[in-house]
C-alpha cells in the first residue's frame, strides 16, 4: 500500500511539474505577443483551487491531473469587444500564433536541459558498462568477445554507463548492423560488427543490451549466507549467517545460481539443506515458503548470499561544473529527442511492438521507483518524460500542438485559414487516434500488472 501511495505521489509531482512548464511556455509567449490569457489551468475538470491575478488571468488547479490548458481570448469562441479585439489570439499574425503553439513543447525541452544540468551538478553515481558474460545463442554471441570487456561506444556514440548503452542500442533498432567498440582487461580496443537485421524488440520489458545477450558484470556470489531474514523459513529452520550451503535434498550445490533455482522450483516444499557451519557439516530440515510473481508460484527461503565487493575501478560519478554540466545537459536532451523521434518511427514500421507503449500506470511506477533511488535518478526520469511529452505534442495530429502548427503552416502558405469544417473533421479523427493510443497504452499497463 505504501508503495502505491509513494508511486502516486511521485506521479502527481512529475505530471504537475511537466504540465506546469508546458502550459507556462504557451502562457509566457502569448503574453509577450500581446494576447490576453483568460485561464491558466493545471489539470482538467472542476477547479479545486482558483485565484484571479492582477493581470486578469484566472490561475487554477483542477481535479483531473492528466494535463492542463491555457485559455486565450479568441473571437472564434468568445464574444470580444472592439477594445479587446487586438488582444485576441486569432487577430495575431500566423508567425506569432505558431510561436505560442510551439512554446509548450519548447518549454519541455528547456526543462529537460535544466533538470539534467542540475542532475550533473549534483553528480550521478554510475557503473561502467562492463560485460560480465554473453548469453549463448544470442545476437551478442555472434562475435568473439572476451569478458570482462567494457563497452565504450555503440555506432560511434560514447557510452559511459549502461543507460547510455541501452539508449544507443534502442536507436539502432531496425538497422542491419551495429558497430560495438569495446575495451578488454588489457586495455585493448576493438570494434565489432553485430548483425541485428533480424533483431526486433518484442513485449519483453528488458533493456536492449539484455535482449541482445550482453550480461552486465556482477561480483562473484558465494554459497555462504550473509543475511537471514527475520521470521523467514530460513530463520525458523535454524540457518545462521556464515553457514555455507553444500547440498539441496542431497544434491551437491556448486554455485549460488544452482541453489537459487532449486529453491524457486520448490514452493512450500519440505526439503533438507546440508550446510557447513564452522567446519562441521550439518543437515537441516526446512519448509520453504511460497511467493507469487507473474501468475506463478516460487519457493522462498529468506536469505541473501555473501558477495565479492564490487570493483572500485568500475564505479564513478558523472559530475560536471556549471558550464560543462549545462553543455552535457543540452547534449543529453538532444540525444533523447532524436531517440524519441526514432522510436516513434520504429513503432509505425513495426520494428518495435505496440506492447512497448506505456500509459499513466507505467509512468507512475517509473516515477516511484526512480524517486525511491534518490533525487538524481528522479531528475533523470523527469527529464526523459519531459522530452517525450514535448516530442509527442509536436506530432502532426489534430488536437496536439503539432496538428495546430500544420494548420498554421497551411494558412501561412495559402494566405487563408483552413476552413472550420475541415478542422472540425480533423480534430475528430485526431481525437479518435489519440484515444486509441491511450487505450493501447493503458491496456498494456493493465496486462503488465496482471502478469
Amino acid at each position: 500500500m505504501l508503495e502505491v501511495i509513494w508511486s502516486l505521489a511521485a506521479f502527481i509531482i512529475t505530471l504537475g511539474v511537466l504540465v506546469t512548464f508546458h502550459e507556462f511556455g504557451h502562457f509566457w509567449v502569448a503574453r509577450k505577443c500581446g494576447i490576453k490569457v483568460l485561464t491558466f489551468s493545471v489539470g482538467f475538470g472542476k477547479p479545486i483551487w482558483q485565484r484571479q491575478g492582477k493581470d486578469g488571468t484566472t490561475y487554477q488547479v483542477s481535479r483531473i491531473p492528466l494535463g492542463g490548458y491555457v485559455r486565450m481570448l479568441d473571437e472564434r469562441v468568445d464574444e470580444v469587444s472592439a477594445a479587446d479585439q487586438p488582444y485576441s489570439f486569432n487577430s495575431k499574425p500566423v508567425w506569432q500564433r505558431a510561436a505560442v503553439v510551439a512554446a509548450g513543447p519548447v518549454a519541455n525541452f528547456i526543462l529537460a536541459i535544466a533538470v539534467l544540468w542540475f542532475m550533473f551538478l549534483l553528480g550521478v553515481p554510475s557503473v561502467k558498462p562492463v560485460i560480465g558474460n554473453v548469453t549463448p545463442n544470442s545476437v551478442a554471441a555472434q562475435v568473439e568477445l572476451t569478458t570482462p570487456s567494457e563497452i565504450i561506444a555503440v555506432n560511434g556514440q560514447r557510452t559511459d554507463d549502461w543507460q547510455q548503452v541501452n539508449l544507443a542500442f534502442a536507436g539502432a533498432l531496425g538497422d542491419a548492423e551495429a558497430q560495438l567498440t569495446v575495451r578488454d582487461a588489457q586495455q585493448r580496443e576493438r570494434t565489432l560488427t553485430l548483425d541485428i537485421k533480424d533483431w526486433r524488440l518484442g513485449d519483453e520489458q528488458v533493456p536492449t543490451f539484455v535482449a541482445l545477450g550482453f550480461e552486465p558484470f556482477q561480483p562473484e556470489v558465494f554459497t555462504e549466507l550473509a543475511y537471514i531474514e527475520e521470521n523467514s523459513p530460513a530463520a525458523q529452520a535454524g540457518l545462521r549467517e556464515g553457514d555455507k550451503i553444500v547440498a539441496f535434498d542431497g544434491t551437491l550445490m556448486d554455485s549460488w545460481s544452482q541453489i537459487r533455482d532449486a529453491i524457486m522450483a520448490a514452493p512450500a516444499a519440505d526439503i533438507t539443506l546440508t550446510v557447513e557451519r564452522q567446519g562441521v557439516t550439518e543437515q537441516l530440515a526446512v519448509t520453504l515458503g511460497a511467493r507469487e510473481f507473474d501468475g506463478q508460484r516460487y519457493g522462498y527461503l529468506g536469505v541473501e548470499p555473501a558477495r565479492e565487493a564490487y570493483p572500485d575501478d568500475y564505479r564513478f560519478v558523472q559530475q560536471y561544473g556549471i558550464v560543462d554540466g549545462l553543455v552535457k545537459g543540452a547534449e543529453r536532451t538532444w540525444n533523447l529527442m532524436v531517440l524519441s523521434v526514432k522510436m516513434i518511427g520504429k513503432l509505425l514500421t513495426g520494428t518495435v511492438s505496440v506492447t512497448n507503449l506505456s500509459g499513466p500506470v507505467a509512468i507512475a511506477e517509473g516515477a516511484g521507483v526512480s524517486a525511491s533511488y534518490g533525487l538524481v535518478y528522479f531528475l533523470g526520469f523527469l527529464a526523459l518524460i519531459s522530452v517525450n511529452l514535448g516530442i509527442i505534442n509536436l506530432l502532426p495530429l489534430p488536437m496536439l500542438d503539432g496538428g495546430h502548427l500544420v494548420f498554421l503552416a497551411i494558412e501561412g502558405a495559402r494566405k487563408k485559414a483552413v476552413s472550420e469544417r475541415v478542422q472540425e473533421i480533423s480534430y475528430r479523427i485526431g481525437g479518435a487516434l489519440i484515444f486509441a493510443l491511450m487505450v493501447i497504452a493503458i491496456s498494456n499497463d493493465v496486462l503488465r500488472l496482471l502478469r
